[in-house]
This record gives structure tokens, C-alpha cells and sequence, in this order.
């Protein structure tokens, strides 16, 4: 691999911290799932196109990355979670930040309108619209909802990768937003439970500072039975069958079961043993979901040899 390393003595950022503001990890995610959208759709689209949207989808995903960076640069100091990344660090300066963000922001929409069509660029520019205004600059600050709602933004890439292929909206790319926008509280909240220092360190209201870890705990085991119906839901939608359903019926006991186990502890036993159940079905979340698109891929594979579906 090429050597990235910032040179941490002299505070120069490195090509490294650039790629950080973007948020590699979230990206990947952003990625995969626009992916899957765009090849379980009922219409092939040439490779070359397909490869270039979801490019731009990425660059989209990277630029509401980096102008996330510049506005929490000031919270992102006092968190032990965010304090090294390249702004609080000083090795980039806020402005290069929103330089970076405003420019993959105009050219990602532009691009994809131009490779792809104008249904996909104009969802794809909301999607940076709503992660950076909706839910960084307003929600994020001001309510412990800011979860629930701002995590639309992470479940609009499906539908973005859809309306690449078939330049609409459908009853199945609403399928798949509504699995990451139901899945993000008992994800997120899982997380926040181990971290709530940091969130109380730098006044952001998440659930777990406003109401107690009590109650968020019990609002993951909540939204976790709120979004069985959802996951088990789009197995009858025309992008699922048999296979995704046995493997989301599967994922999700498990998911359940983490979440059961979250909300019967009190916070001695979390304390006691470091929130080991809460950073396992943290954990689990994650593969949940890779594992939910994963088997919707699978579904599309069978389908176009002739088998699997309902239809």
C-alpha cells in the first residue's frame, strides 16, 4: 500500500486526512447499499454507466462527509471518539474542509445527472441537503431525535442506486430505505450507550443524555420489534423471495435477541463487564444490515437465472 502517514510533528495534513474527511468507513457503507439498489432493479444498465453513478454516489457520500467535519469541528474537539480527526487535530483547516465538501458536492450531483439521469442527481443532492442542514446543523444540536429523523439520510443510497437504473421511485427502493432508516436508533443508540460521556462533553442532546440509558435501552428493544414488519416486509416486495427471507427472519431474531439482552441489564452489570453486550449487538447491527443487502443481491442473482422470488 502507498504510505499515507500524516506527519503528525509537523501538523502538515497528508493525502490521508484529506480521504478521512469523507468518511471512509460511512462511505463504504454508502456505497455498498447504493450499489445493491442499483442491481436488484428491473432494468440492466450498462457497466460503464453503473460504474461511474455509483463513483459519483461516493463522491456525494464523501462531500456531506467533509462539510460534517467543518460544522462539528467545534464538538468534535471534546469527544474521544472524533478528537483525532484531521480538523479538531489541526492538520486541516475548517475552510479547506468546506472548500473540499462544497466542490465533491456540486460536481458529484452534476456528474451523475449527466452519467446517470437528473431523478438520481436531484435525490442524491437532498441526501446532502438533509445529512448536512437537516441533521448536522439542526437536529443534531437540538432534539434526541436527531437520530431517528437525520438517519433518513443514510437510507436514501438505495434509492439513489435505484433511480440510476430506473429513473424513478418504486415500492421497493422505499423498501430499502425504510431497512436502514428503521435499523439506524437500535444501531445507533447500541453505540451511544458506551459513549454517552462523549455526548454529554459536547452538549449533544442524544437520547442516552436526555432521558437516561434506561430509556434508551428500551427504546432500542422498541424500534428493534418496530422494524421486524419492515425487514421481514420486503421479502414479499418484488426484489425478495425465499432466500432473503429465511436470512432476514434469521438476522433478526438474533438482532432481537441483542436487544432483549440490552434492555433486561441495568447499568451495574454494563459497568461490571465494560457494555460487552452492548458493544456485541453494536457489532451485530453492522453485519446485520451488510448481511440484509447482501442477501437481497442473492435474491437479484436467483432472479435472473429464472429462480427464487414470489413472482
Amino acid at each position: 500500500m502507498a504510505d499515507i502517514r500524516v506527519d503528525e510533528q509537523s501538523g502538515e495534513a497528508g493525502f490521508g486526512d484529506y480521504v478521512a474527511l469523507l468518511k471512509p468507513r460511512v462511505m463504504s457503507l454508502v456505497v455498498f447499499t447504493a450499489l445493491v439498489g442499483l442491481l436488484v432493479a428491473p432494468v440492466s444498465v450498462h457497466p460503464v454507466i453503473a460504474f461511474a453513478s455509483i463513483v459519483f454516489i461516493a463522491l456525494g457520500g464523501g462531500a456531506s462527509g467533509a462539510l460534517n467535519m467543518w460544522w462539528d469541528s467545534d464538538i468534535d474537539r471534546v469527544m474521544r471518539r472524533t478528537c483525532a480527526r484531521p480538523i479538531p487535530a489541526g492538520r486541516v483547516e475548517p475552510n479547506e474542509a468546506l472548500a473540499l465538501g462544497l466542490g465533491l458536492s456540486i460536481l458529484s450531483v452534476a456528474m451523475l445527472g449527466l452519467a446517470a439521469n437528473w431523478v438520481a442527481a436531484g435525490l442524491l443532492a437532498f441526501t446532502i441537503f438533509f445529512y448536512v442542514v437537516v441533521y448536522s446543523m439542526w437536529l443534531k444540536r437540538t432534539t434526541p431525535q436527531n437520530i431517528v429523523i437525520g438517519g433518513a439520510a443514510g437510507a436514501f443510497p438505495p434509492m439513489i442506486g435505484w433511480a440510476c437504473a430506473t429513473g424513478g421511485i418504486s415500492v421497493e427502493s422505499v423498501a430499502m430505505f425504510a431497512l436502514i432508516f428503521m435499523w439506524t436508533p437500535p444501531h445507533f443508540w447500541s453505540l451511544a450507550l458506551f459513549m454517552k460521556d462523549d455526548y454529554s462533553n459536547a452538549g449533544v442532546p442524544m437520547l442516552t443524555v436526555t432521558h437516561g440509558r434506561k430509556s434508551a435501552r428500551t427504546h432500542i428493544l422498541v424500534y428493534t420489534l418496530l422494524l421486524a414488519p419492515v425487514t421481514i416486509g420486503t421479502g414479499f416486495t418484488q426484489i425478495g423471495g425465499g432466500v432473503y427471507l429465511a436470512i432476514a427472519t434469521l438476522l433478526h431474531a438474533r438482532f432481537l435477541w441483542g436487544a432483549w439482552q440490552i434492555w433486561r441489564r441495568d447499568e451495574a452489570a454494563a459497568i461490571a463487564d465494560k457494555y460487552k453486550v452492548e458493544r456485541k449487538t453494536f457489532r451485530f447491527s453492522l453485519i446485520y444490515l451488510a448481511a440484509l443487502f447482501a442477501a437481497l443481491l442473492a435474491e437479484a442473482g436467483l432472479h435472473h437465472f429464472g429462480f427464487g422470488g414470489w413472482w
